[in-house]
C-alpha cells in the first residue's frame, strides 16, 4: 500500500515513465501521442519537484 503523497507520485511517475517508452516505441518519438504523454510525465514531475520544495522548507 501506498503511504504518502510523494510515494503515490514518484509510482505514478515510474508508471508514466513506461507508458511513454511503450508509446514512443510503436509510434514513434513525434506522434501526438508520445507527446501527449510526455506532457503527462511533465506534469507530474513538476508536481514532484513542488512537493518535494515545500517539504524542505
Amino acid at each position: 500500500m501506498i503511504s504518502t503523497e510523494r510515494e503515490e507520485l514518484e509510482y505514478r511517475i515510474n508508471q508514466q515513465k513506461k507508458e511513454l517508452i511503450q508509446i514512443a516505441g510503436l509510434t514513434g518519438l513525434n506522434s501526438p501521442k508520445t507527446i501527449c504523454c510526455s506532457q503527462k510525465l511533465d506534469q507530474l514531475i513538476t508536481i514532484y519537484q513542488k512537493l518535494s520544495n515545500k517539504k524542505r522548507r
